[in-house]
């Protein structure tokens, strides 16, 4: 549907989830008229600094409303600023506070479609939960198993082996091996590993706890020294650039030479396994090793992902709220709460995609082969019909439910093993009391990850 014109009215919304959000509702015109806002029973003109052409590239609007002609965007309302600020259902992602806009898209339906973005958008939690279990609802394309900017690549070559990225039995098979070696891992084991003398309280040592240590973690548990996990930590952060499609094609060259390069290590680790994590999942797939090697690089590249968004979010969590710092500090056993809490209620993973490939009806929508849904994980841990009080953080919440993880068969296997990695390294990282005031965060460019980047303060660098 196109039009030239818009007639749009602007709507204060009144609820408490959805403060400092608009609800924008427009109508095909051939005359463009004024925008106005309505506060209560008033209305009183306003100004709109984007060009009208332009806000139709905000709009929402579900199938089943297409005969009314009726069209929903929402902005933003910043408090320091006159002009509104958009955002979509991906660039949410890294948004400093998307949650209201998440609850505008429940409001509409729970699966409703994007017309400028050509996708469906799964925001409720029962339809998060109907798309992730759903059979016909697969992790990659079926034309496009690989992603074409690495497909002929070492990058795109362990892609295609990736537990993962695949359904059936190139899914079923790693993850029957890998999965129950995971759950053998000793927590204590983690956490002497986590407690080596490089987190400082600056933020380079942030960084190396939130990035570098995790995967060496994880590096170590597969039989590398500690020189090579390093090595091998580095190179997980160039090959994961190949999974984001906002990636440049000299980032993707680089994880291309990283990928050759970590698959001639573990092709000298697997030979002779001699730790109990290795040796697992090696006599689990011998029959196989390039897929064997593949998931281990796809182990350390979502132990990557997963564990710097759950440390960087909970390091906001106790910045941002000071009185939440001292209970965690005088009382650390409540650490697994607050890790609990932070990845449901603000998430390092905000969505994941699934794309249609056979004809299929979900909450009474019929979905047909080729199409897309944006699965928002993180709108539906703020559903108040998952969560009773979606929207407060707390440390003692009952009944705690979250999709964070996932669900259905591609529900992430190392759950328990980032969460004890994110233990240890919050508990060290609190005992050597780093300076808050010192730091400064932005997030990692994504289209679905929520990773805070930490900085020092100019002129705060610790000594």
């Amino acid at each position: 549907m196109s039009f030239a014109r818009w007639a749009l009215a602007v709507e204060a919304l009144t609820s408490a989830m959805l403060a400092n959000s608009v609800l924008v509702r427009a109508w095909p015109s051939i005359n463009e008229q004024s925008i106005r806002v309505r506060a209560g029973s008033a209305m009183a003109a306003a100004t709109w600094d984007t060009p009208i052409s332009e806000c139709s590239a905000f709009i929402f609007r579900s199938r089943t409303n297409q005969a009314m002609y009726q069209l929903e965007i929402v902005a933003t309302l910043s408090p320091s600023r006159t002009r509104q600020r958009f955002m979509d259902p991906i660039t949410a992602a890294t948004h400093p506070d998307p949650y209201p806009y998440y609850a505008s898209l429940r409001a509409l339906g729970g699966l409703t479609f994007d017309a400028h973005l050509t996708l469906w958008i799964a925001s409720s939690a029962e339809a998060v939960c109907a798309v992730l279990r759903h059979p016909d609802c697969h992790v990659r394309p079926a034309h496009e198993p690989v992603p074409k900017a690495i497909a002929d690549g070492p990058a795109g070559r362990v892609f295609g082996r990736l537990m993962r990225m695949n359904e059936g039995e190139r899914q079923h098979c790693p993850r029957s091996v890998i999965a129950p070696a995971l759950q053998d891992i000793d927590p204590q084991q983690v956490e002497t590993l986590v407690r080596a003398p490089v987190i400082t309280e600056a933020a380079e040592g942030l960084h190396h706890g939130q990035f570098v240590g995790p995967t060496s973690v994880i590096a170590t548990l597969l039989g590398f020294s500690p020189t090579q996990s390093r090595l091998v930590s580095a190179l997980t952060g160039d090959f994961v650039a190949c999974l984001s499609p906002l990636s440049q094609a000299t980032q993707l060259q680089v994880a291309h030479r990283a990928t050759e390069r970590l698959e001639a290590l573990f092709r000298e680790r697997i030979e002779a396994p001699h730790t109990p994590l290795l040796a697992s999942i090696c006599r689990g797939l011998a029959t196989d090793p390039d897929s064997l090697i593949a998931n281990l690089i796809g182990l350390l590249s979502q132990t990557f992902e997963a564990t710097a968004g759950l440390i960087g979010n909970t390091l906001l969590a106790l910045i941002r709220d000071p009185a939440l710092r001292r209970a965690v500090m005088a009382d650390p056993k409540r650490i697994s709460l607050l890790l609990a809490e932070v990845q449901r209620f603000d998430p390092g993973v905000q969505n994941t995609r699934r794309f249609v490939a056979a004809p299929c009806e979900i909450l009474g929508t019929t979905l047909n082969p080729g199409e897309v849904i944006l699965v928002l994980l993180a709108s539906a841990n703020h559903d108040p019909r998952l969560n009773s009080q979606p929207d407060d953080f707390l440390l003692d919440r009952p009944n705690r439910r979250s999709f964070s993880f996932g669900t259905g068969r591609h529900e992430c296997p190392g759950q328990t093993l980032a969460l004890s990695i994110a233990h240890a390294t919050l508990q060290a990282m609190l005992e050597r009391e780093p300076r808050w005031d010192r730091l400064t965060w932005s997030y990692r460019p994504s289209i679905n990850g929520r990773i805070p980047m930490f900085s020092d303060r100019p002129g705060t660098q610790a000594p």
